[in-house]
Parts: C-alpha cells; structure tokens; sequence
C-alpha cells in the first residue's frame, strides 16, 4: 500500500509539473507578456509602419475624395496635425475606384496595427505638389518644367503612387523575422499581403502604359519607374532593392524576360527593409538622422525618434 500511494503521490506530481510548464511555455510562445524583451522588440517594429500607413491612407483619401482622416476616422489621428498640400486628384473613374479601395483598406490597416500597439498620433506629412515634384527632380537629377503634379491626371498619380506601397512592404518583408510573438507575425503577414496587392496592381496599371510618353515631359512611364527606383536604391545605400518596370533580361525573372511586373531578387522573392533605410528614403535625405520630403518634422514611433535626438 505504501509503495502503491508513493507512485500514486509520484505520478500526480509529474502531471501538475507537466500541465504547469507546457501551459506558462504556451504563453510565452503565443502572446509574451508586455514586459518581456520579445514584445518590446516587437512592438516597436510594429508601431513603426503607422508612418506609412498613414500617409498611404491620406494620400489615397485625398486622392479620390478630396479629404482625409480628420473627416473619415478622426479618432485614428490622435490629434496629429493635418497634410500639408493633399487634394483630390484628377482620376478617370477606373483609376479613382482602385484608388478608392486602397484608400478604405489603409484605414483598416491604421486600425489593425493600433488594435495591437498603443501607436502614435499622425506625423506631419507634407503631400503637397512641390514635395513630389522634389521627389521626381531628384530622381532625373535636374528639375521637370513644369514641376511634377500628382494630382493633375491619373497617369501622374499612378507614378506618384509608385512611390508609396512597395517601400512598406519591403518594410514588412524585412520586419517579419525579427518578430518574436505568433501574433505578432500574423499581423505583418495580413499586411504584407495586402501591401504586395496595392503594389502589383499599381505596377501592373503602369506596365500597361510603359511606353505611354508622360506629358510634357517626353519621357515614358517606364522610365519614370527606372528613375524613381534608382533614387530609392541610392538613397537607401544597401544596394539593389527596388527595380523598375522594365530591366535588362538578365536582371528579369530566371533572366528570362525584361518585363518587370512584380519586382523581387534573383530567385523572385521579394526584397527587404530596415526602419533606417525606410527613413533614408522617405526623408529623401539618405539619412535617417536628417529629416525632411514627406516627413518634414521626422517620423514617429521609439525607432524613428531614437535618431532624431
């Protein structure tokens, strides 16, 4: 008998240890506590796309509606301060109607990443003429006369859109990894995925216009595309990230074709980003201590405000 309710008392134990350590190992695996190292990390990679996310929401806004968070969802503001210099623009009704669907779909990308982490209010975001006119001078090394306007026809804000989706995106493809919490990875999976759409469909309206000559300018929408990536590899000094729509065979997929819908590396999956380069970039400064194009007060979130002391 005692033999028989030591094992008894032995096997109980076991099993109360077994449940306990599984269970703690399953919350620590699925959602860690907020205090931990691993959700630290995580949610300061996952606050810092909101500086994406919301001048992609305010520019497509403005875009097809003519106005933006303060009067579609307000409370996602937290009080930033309004665009400088978004208007609506002048869309054919194909044009405004994807414009449109990218617009709502950033709204509910602001409210996913928020219903996650706490978040920051919106940025300074300067969407104004002369901010993407500089944009593309850089981009061709000399000024454009007329300065570029987004907003003038739906060709121009096509190839200002070019501009906006695959940064994040590349932003997320890098981000992924570095992410700790199953929840964590969930979300970015979702977002990506819905990024990546904006951006192939935006490319692929594009690709069909490749040789269209952009007035007055006499040059072809893909030759704007070249350009744009070559500034943003430039400006983000980690080499080749980012092609245009149109690239020598041997840079194609499999070095197959010289068409260039979807971009992506030498096996065609699809580059990555750090916040740094992110900000080199979107700053139009090639650093991320310096500041400025559609960020002219910096970004926020800990990543983008730890180089801003």
């Amino acid at each position: 008998m005692g033999n028989t309710k030591e094992r008894r008392n032995l096997l109980v134990s076991t099993v109360m240890v077994f449940f306990f350590f599984n269970t703690n190992h399953y919350q620590v695996m699925s959602c860690p506590d907020r205090t931990t190292n691993c959700t630290d990390q995580d949610k300061k990679l996952l606050e810092f796309p909101l500086n994406l996310e919301y001048l992609e929401a305010e520019f497509f806004l403005f875009g097809a509606l003519g106005f933006g968070l303060d009067k579609i969802a307000p409370n996602l503001t937290m009080g930033g301060p309004s665009p400088i210099g978004a208007q609506k623009a002048k869309l054919d009704p194909l044009t405004r109607d994807i414009v449109l669907q990218f617009a709502w779909q950033e709204v509910g990308h602001l409210r996913a990443i928020k219903k996650t982490v706490t978040g920051f209010a919106r940025p300074l975001l300067d969407l104004s003429i002369k901010s993407f006119a500089k944009v593309m001078d850089d981009a061709f090394g000399r000024k454009l006369v007329p300065p570029f306007n987004p907003y003038a026809n739906s060709y121009n804000y096509l190839i200002a859109s070019y501009l906006v989706p695959y940064v994040g995106l590349t932003g997320y493809v890098g981000a992924n990894p570095k992410l700790q919490c199953p929840d964590s990875r969930k979300l970015v999976a979702g977002l990506l995925g819905v990024e990546s759409g904006q951006d192939a469909v935006i490319r692929t309206m594009l690709y069909a216009r490749a040789t269209h000559m952009v007035h007055p300018y006499g040059i072809t929408v893909a030759a704007f595309t070249d350009r744009i990536s070559r500034l943003r590899n430039k400006l983000g000094k980690m080499g080749v990230k980012d092609e245009g729509l149109v690239v020598p065979k041997a840079m194609g997929a499999e070095g197959q074709v010289a068409g260039n819908v979807l971009v992506g590396d030498e096996l065609s999956l699809a580059f990555d980003r750090t916040p740094e380069e992110i900000l080199r970039i979107v700053y139009g400064s090639g650093n991320e201590r310096v500041p400025g194009g559609f960020y002219p007060k910096g970004a926020d979130g800990e990543i983008a405000k730890s180089y801003l002391v």
